[in-house]
């Protein structure tokens, strides 16, 4: 099967932590994602969340684990070319789905993403890269930035919220022999990190390492709404490792399906995309 990304696209990846991958999705896909999104927005998951305090003003949504509730990201997830993407970038003979993210965000929103990188957030652990898909064009300044090489610093970071004020979950601490600490301050310390960042036009997406701290290096208000879907995805050897407290909503999730720390990251809750 002839591999869909270049040895430069897939190098970079591995070096940087993220990289631009062009003209990937057809309009076909970008269209199917919106409208699966607005159907999202009229039938949330009880997993809905707004990132905005102030409810009279404009917000910032955030909705997961909703792949198999709307017909639109399932052919997504099992159709598009993103599972081959992954799989060429990770080295990967399988690819499961770990987790699907939208995000909506109304024109006129203040919130916006601190930095923070995912490994930490959730119980999982193995080789694991993001899909990050936005569903209009965007300039660099408006979209997701990356601090170059971060994925290699071998550090866990706690979870920072996404809520407006950013707090953090917990203190530092050590689990399973492992140290979470507070993350640096991206925004404070700008000239020590480089940074990537990119124009997108549409089909344009990016992929990341799921270790490397990225977030909203402006705090740019959107003119309009902002429309995004991201997917978390591992290889075969991905496997549920317990965290702090912090991921407690999501494990209890899992444990409703039968999932338990050790388990695999496969069967029904995180389907096999992809195959050699």
């Amino acid at each position: 099967m002839k591999n869909i990304l270049s040895l430069e696209e897939i190098n970079q990846y591995k070096e940087d932590g993220a990289v631009i991958l062009r003209d990937k999705f057809d309009k076909l896909w970008i269209d199917k994602l919106r409208i699966g999104i607005q159907k999202a927005k009229n039938e949330p998951s009880p997993r809905l969340v707004s990132h905005t305090k102030e409810k009279d003003q404009p917000a910032y949504y955030e909705d997961f684990w909703s792949w198999n509730l709307f017909n639109e990201f399932e052919d997504f997830v099992f159709n598009s070319p993103t599972a081959k993407m992954a799989a060429e970038l990770l080295g990967a003979n399988k690819i499961y789905l770990v987790m699907d993210n939208w995000f909506f965000r109304e024109a006129g929103s203040k919130s916006f993403p601190p930095f923070h990188h995912d490994i930490s957030y959730f119980d999982f652990e193995g080789s694991m890269c993001v899909l990050w898909l936005p569903l209009e064009q965007v300039k660099k300044e408006e979209g997701i930035s990356f601090v170059k090489g971060s994925h290699l610093w071998n550090k866990l970071f706690l979870r920072t919220r996404f809520y407006d004020g950013h707090r953090i979950d917990g203190d530092v601490c050590k689990i399973n022999g492992k140290t979470y600490e507070n993350a640096p301050n991206i925004i404070k310390d700008k000239t020590k990190y480089e940074f990537l960042h990119w124009d997108l036009a549409l089909g344009d997406c990016i992929y990341f390492d799921i270790r490397t701290l990225h977030g909203s290096l402006n705090e740019v208000i959107p003119k309009k709404n902002i429309h995004r879907y991201t997917l978390r995805m591992v290889d075969e050897n991905g496997k549920i490792e317990y965290r702090g407290k912090w991921a407690k909503q999501e494990r209890d999730l899992m444990k409703q399906q039968g999932y338990n720390n050790g388990d695999k990251i496969s069967g029904k809750m995180f389907p096999q995309l992809w195959s050699k």
